[in-house]
């Protein structure tokens, strides 16, 4: 993987670059409307196992419960996302996959196909699985990326929606003004969130 500060396209996720991918613990998701004055979402992504390299031009990670689903709703509108991973230790690099994604509800026959590859993350919180086809994948220094060392995965989301049944889960999506539509008024998580397919 490159590592002067001059950015460099790859046609593909293999060797170091998805080496470097996988290693690393915390990444970020932005997206955002096709309107103007609509609101640009970006998103740190962290927690173990939930992010997997599909294959060579495909990524994807787990969409767990939250408040908002700004990035369902825009994925669903208009499909463009981007992800970023950054090196808070060893060599400086970031790395940048720009792509299309879609939104895999948990009734849709893919779920249940693309779930074994988070086997170690699923659990009830899990709303959907956000599926990214790489259309450009770069890489630049990341010399101003300070350093910081990763002690462990905060357990706190996980312990809280595990006290939860499906049902309960449910409701709890059906109860946030932003998890059925965002913030600019675009459908999001369709609701009651579907069941899990077998």
């Amino acid at each position: 993987m490159h590592t002067r500060c001059m950015g460099k396209s790859y046609p593909r996720i293999d060797g170091r670059l998805r080496e470097f991918i996988e290693r690393q613990p915390l990444f970020f998701v932005a997206t955002a409307p096709l309107s103007g004055d609509g609101h640009v979402n970006l998103s740190p992504k962290g927690r173990s196992s939930t992010l997997a390299v599909l294959d060579e031009l495909t990524v994807a990670y787990l969409d767990f419960g939250g408040s908002h689903a700004e990035t369902i709703a825009h994925v669903r509108e208009n499909k463009r996302i981007t992800v970023m991973w950054c090196a808070f230790e060893g060599p400086p690099a970031i790395v940048r996959v720009h792509g299309t994604g879609e939104v895999v509800l948990r009734d849709d026959p893919r779920f249940a196909e693309l779930i074994p590859h988070f086997a170690s993350a699923d659990g009830p919180a899990v709303r959907a699985i956000i599926v990214i086809n790489a259309e450009r994948i770069t890489d630049t220094c990341g010399y101003a990326v300070p350093f910081m060392d990763y002690r462990e995965d905060r357990d706190l989301h996980a312990r809280y929606f595990g006290r939860k049944t499906d049902e309960e889960f449910a409701a709890y999506c059906a109860s946030k003004d932003f998890n059925g539509t965002s913030i600019d008024g675009l459908p999001a998580l369709p609701l009651p969130l579907p069941p899990r397919t077998a």
